[in-house]
């Protein structure tokens, strides 16, 4: 029988973690739910469709493990229409999951489990499919996703591509205390040296807190946030 359980926390979207080993299925749980996840699993495809058909889900983490796992590619509705798979698995390339699950998939991250990967690729996933203002704003600080401009007090900030980038995430999470693992894996979707972070952040520091009050915020020894402006 499959066992589902379900973890309840005050973020919104819902995660269906979908694998065998109860083990995985918990450290998986863990992870997404302590990242503000409400997260709900199973350890079947069958019992996971029976949970897609109860709930509104955002996103499915499904390890390919699962021994129905073609349960799940089964009457499925159109891209629109469905949250979007992130697989786990021990292959290397993501053709190789296309025979198994068609080409519906979206993403996938490999075993051994880096955390601050998993979540990155959940963030970008579910970032995709939410509507957003094209405008985000904090304190005085202004950012024009359609221009790729950005203004501090009304004056304009000239960033090189990457201090956008990492400007744009901040502004996504503000007061949110990002380590600098997790910036790269969320912002580039790979690994990055410490020292790459640091430096790319006392530019931005240097730009956007020319105007005072400072918003950029070191968190020694946890990482970096974009504070209230106090």
């Amino acid at each position: 029988m499959a066992v589902v359980e379900t973890m309840r926390t005050g973020r919104e979207a819902r995660l269906l973690v979908v694998a065998p080993d109860a083990d995985v299925r918990g450290s998986l749980s863990v992870q997404l739910s302590v990242a503000g996840y409400l997260v709900t699993s199973a350890a079947t495809g069958s019992a996971a469709l029976q949970l897609i058909d109860q709930h509104q889900v955002d996103l499915i983490v499904v390890d390919v493990a699962i021994p129905d796992l073609m349960a799940l590619a089964q009457d499925r509705p159109t891209f629109a229409e469905r949250p979007p798979v992130l697989c786990v698995t021990a292959c290397e390339f993501l053709g190789t999951l296309i025979p198994v699950l068609g080409v519906e998939v979206e993403d996938y991250v490999t075993k051994p489990l880096r955390s601050a990967e998993l979540l990155a690729r959940v963030q970008v996933l579910l970032r995709d499919r939410s509507p957003r203002p094209a405008v985000l704003e904090h304190h005085d600080l202004r950012l024009d996703e359609i221009a790729c401009q950005v203004w501090r007090g009304g004056r304009p900030l000239e960033l090189t591509a990457a201090e956008y980038r990492l400007l744009r995430h901040l502004m996504l999470n503000p007061g949110r205390v990002l380590s600098k693992d997790q910036l790269a894996w969320q912002v580039w979707s790979e690994s990055r040296g410490d020292n790459a972070i640091e430096r790319l952040l006392s530019r931005l520091r240097q730009k956007v807190d020319a105007t005072p009050p400072a918003l950029l915020r070191t968190h020694r020894g946890f990482g970096y946030s974009l504070g209230a402006g106090v």
